[in-house]
């Protein structure tokens, strides 16, 4: 099929179940917000080999914040959930606790447990800090603990929720040139920010050497997608770009659910495909062994 005579690939894109927490960081102005946000979201890019795949999902008014100041929501996936807790109290204690004015608030609903005795809640324990000059106070109606530091006092909330999300929702990009398929994969990235509950975990949202599961070196889990590589075209037999493809990029989307993340690509798709010279669109997956979900780009569409 085609979308705004961009060629759809008939295929689809294969994502798997992660844990999922939501941060929201606020400081005394929107840019130290975003500062922490950024910092907190480092080397997050895909679990291949980063600790956990984060990013930053939405920015949330002064109004709407639990303080009254302004702040960025951010997103920690990892399939493990010990794991995703690691990283909550690492990103958080590093990253957020250093930045300037800062405090942090759960962002996520406590879910109940299926036997429906408990919430679904990670302990953050950062009061420690404080060496027992910190002390509990409230936020509104939130219960928070604030750590007295040099500039003044790092508020906490200490509980955050977690849910299974869905993480690895992709697709790719090509144009005729390198700057158009850029181009593209840009329009892509700015349409799912606008889109509430997922994030683009790669830099800048945009995935410049999507890789392929395994290697000829035996040391290596992934290496890189020949397939997908506009210099190999003649070299590879199999190779899945077209004749007047030079550049292909991908976009890998990681989402609170299975709705979020498909409505998330479809947004992408369409933007892409309104820039010229963006040429096909395509997608990544592994014959269903890497996870469950399953998001077939013309349905996207449709």
């Amino acid at each position: 099929m085609k979308y705004n005579n961009v060629e759809i690939d008939d295929t689809y894109a294969e994502a798997f179940p992660a844990q999922v927490s939501r941060v929201l960081i606020t400081a005394v102005t929107e840019y130290y917000a975003k500062v922490a946000a950024i910092e907190a979201t480092g080397f997050g890019t895909s679990v291949i080999g980063c600790p956990a795949e984060a990013g930053i999902d939405c920015f949330v008014p002064a109004d709407k914040t639990p303080d009254g100041r302004p702040g960025y929501v951010i997103m920690i996936c990892h399939p493990n959930k010990d794991k995703l807790k690691e990283q909550l109290i690492e990103r958080i204690g590093e990253c957020v606790l250093t930045a300037p004015t800062t405090a942090v608030f759960n962002w996520l609903p406590f879910e109940r447990l299926p036997d429906k005795t408990q919430e679904k809640r990670i302990d953050v324990k950062l009061h420690f800090f404080g060496d027992k000059f910190e002390y509990q106070t409230k936020v509104g109606d939130r219960n928070v603990w604030a750590i007295p530091i040099m500039g003044g006092e790092f508020i906490c909330e200490e509980e955050y929720g977690y849910k299974k999300g869905v993480a690895g929702g992709n697709f790719f990009v090509m144009g005729e040139t390198q700057g158009s398929a850029l181009m593209g994969a840009q329009a892509a990235v700015d349409a799912i920010a606008q889109i509430e509950g997922c994030i683009t975990p790669f830099p800048g949202g945009i995935v410049s050497s999507g890789s392929k599961v395994g290697s000829k070196y035996k040391f290596m889990k992934a290496s890189t997608n020949e397939k997908m590589a506009p210099t190999l075209k003649s070299k590879v037999p199999d190779t899945q770009l077209p004749p007047n493809v030079n550049a292909a990029y991908e976009i890998v989307i990681d989402g609170l659910d299975e709705a979020t993340v498909g409505k998330a690509m479809a947004a992408g798709i369409k933007a892409a495909c309104h820039v010229p010279g963006v040429v096909k669109i395509s997608a990544g997956n592994y014959g269903g062994k890497l996870g469950p979900y399953k998001f077939e780009l013309a349905k996207l569409l449709q």
